[in-house]
C-alpha cells in the first residue's frame, strides 16, 4: 500500500487544484481531499509539497506533512490488524464519513432513525443529543465523554430541567448508542469507552405500575358515551385489554384478514412475534361497528401510507395521543375512574387481573415477549399473594 500527497488534476474555475491524500493498494486507489486548492506551477510532485511561489507555502506544506503522516499511521494500524484491507478502508479510517467527533455521528444515528421509519424513537432522541450537544458546547471527542463527564451531565440535566431518574437515563442510552455507533466504525478505540462495570451504570428505575380494577372495567364498559371519537376510544381500550393487553401501535394496524375462524393472527411490531388469540365474544361485539369497506379495522390509518414506515409511525404516534387525551380528560371522569387512564393501562389492567391466576409461560405467549426474564420481571408488579400472605401470618390476621 502507498500513501502520498498528490494534486488532482481536477482544477476550480481559477486553475487551482484539490490538494488530495492518495491512498492505493492493489491499483484501486481512493483520495482524501485537505480542503486546499494550489496551481500546478506551485506543486512539486516529486517532492509532494508546495513550492516557494505559493504565499502560503510554509503553512501548507507543515499541513501536508501532518496528514501524510496521519495517513501513514492510520494505513500501519490497519494492516497490523487485518491483512487484507483496501484503500477505501483507510480513507474511512482517516476521514470518517460524518465525522469522527459526537455531533455528526448523532447526525448519522439520527438519520438513520428516520430512514428506518422509527419515529417514535426519533422524535425522543433528538432533543436528548441537542440536550447533550448544548451542554458539551456543540461538540465534544469521544475521548472526552468520560465517567466524569457523564456524571456532570447528570447533574447538568437535574438542575437545568427538573428530570427524574428515567428520564436522566434516557439520555445516558442515546449517549451509549452514539458512541457504540462510533465504535463499530472504528472510530474511537473500545478502551475509551465510558460505561459498564466501574464506569457509568445504565440501570433503569422501579416505575409503580397499577391497572384498573374489575369494576373500573366494568364500569369502563358500561358508561354511555355519545361522542362518536369518545365512543370509539373506549372501543379501543378495551379491545386492547381483551387482547390481553395488545399494545395500540398493533391494535391500529389490525386488518380484517388477521380473523379467521374465530382466532386473530398477527404480527407484533416490536419483536416481531407471531402467534394466534381467540377473539372474545366481547370483542367480536365491538369489531361488528366497524365497516368492512377497508382492510383495515379502524378507521384511524386508513388515510396512510402503510408502506411508508416513518408516516405511518407518526400518525399513530398522533392517534394515541388523541385517544390518551380523551381517556384521561373526559372518559375517566364519565367511569368514575379514579386512578390514571390512557392506552397503555389496558396492558397493565390485564396483568393486574390476571395477577397469580395464569402461569408466567402462558402469560409471556400472551405478552409477546421475547424472553421470560421479561413477563416476570413484568408480571412481578402484579403478583402480591405471597407478600400478603407472610404479613397476614406476622401480623396475625
Amino acid at each position: 500500500m502507498s500513501v502520498k500527497v498528490v494534486l488532482r488534476k481536477k482544477p476550480k474555475a481559477d486553475g487551482s487544484m484539490p490538494l488530495c491524500i492518495r491512498i492505493t493498494r492493489d491499483r484501486k486507489s481512493s483520495y482524501v481531499y485537505l480542503g486546499h486548492h494550489v496551481l500546478e506551477k506551485d506543486w512539486d510532485a516529486k517532492g509532494q509539497r508546495v513550492l516557494k511561489s505559493h504565499p502560503n507555502s510554509t503553512r501548507l506544506n507543515n499541513l501536508l506533512i501532518k496528514k501524510l503522516s496521519e495517513a501513514t499511521d492510520k494505513s500501519i494500524e490497519l494492516e497490523t490488524v487485518k491483512e487484507d484491507v483496501s484503500s477505501r478502508a483507510v480513507k474511512q479510517k482517516i476521514k470518517p464519513k460524518g465525522g469522527a467527533t459526537f455531533a455528526p455521528q448523532a447526525a448519522i444515528y439520527l438519520e438513520n432513525l428516520r430512514t428506518t421509519g422509527r419515529y417514535n424513537q426519533y422524535v425522543a432522541d433528538k432533543p436528548r443529543v441537542e440536550r447533550f450537544k448544548a451542554f458539551v458546547d456543540g461538540d465534544t471527542a469521544f475521548s472526552d465523554i468520560t465517567p466524569a463527564l457523564l456524571a456532570k451531565f447528570r447533574v447538568y440535566l437535574k438542575a437545568t430541567f427538573e428530570v427524574k431518574e428515567r428520564t436522566i437515563i434516557n439520555h445516558l442510552v442515546v449517549i451509549r448508542s452514539v458512541y457504540s455507533q462510533a465504535m463499530k466504525a472504528e472510530l474511537v478505540d473500545r478502551k475509551h469507552y465510558p460505561f459498564g462495570k466501574d464506569k457509568t451504570k445504565i440501570k433503569y428505575p422501579e416505575s409503580v405500575k397499577i391497572g384498573l380494577s374489575q369494576d373500573e372495567v366494568t364500569a369502563l364498559e358500561q358508561v354511555e358515551l355519545v361522542e362518536p371519537f369518545y365512543h370509539h376510544a373506549r372501543n379501543l381500550w378495551l379491545i386492547s385489554f381483551y387482547f390481553a393487553g395488545m399494545r395500540v401501535s398493533d391494535l391500529l394496524r389490525l386488518k380484517w384478514s388477521d380473523i379467521r375462524d374465530g382466532r386473530l393472527h398477527y404480527q407484533m411490531g416490536k419483536n416481531d412475534k407471531v402467534g394466534s388469540l381467540k377473539v372474545p365474544e366481547k370483542a367480536l361485539r365491538l369489531l361488528g361497528e366497524y365497516d368492512r369497506d377497508h382492510e383495515l379495522i379502524f378507521p384511524d390509518l386508513r388515510e396512510t401510507d402503510m408502506s411508508d414506515k416513518y408516516a405511518s409511525q407518526r400518525r399513530i404516534s398522533f392517534t394515541t395521543g388523541r385517544v390518551d387525551k380523551v381517556l384521561r380528560k373526559y372518559i375517566k371522569q364519565r367511569a368514575g375512574i379514579s386512578g390514571a387512564l390512557t392506552m397503555h393501562m389496558a396492558r397493565h389492567t390485564f396483568a393486574q387481573l390476571a395477577g397469580d391466576k395464569v402461569s408466567i409461560q402462558m402469560l409471556q405467549k400472551l405478552y409477546r415477549h421475547s424472553n421470560v426474564t421479561t413477563t416476570i420481571g413484568y408480571q412481578s408488579h402484579f403478583m402480591h399473594k405471597d407478600a400478603d400472605a407472610a404479613l397476614d401470618a406476622v401480623l396475625g390476621t
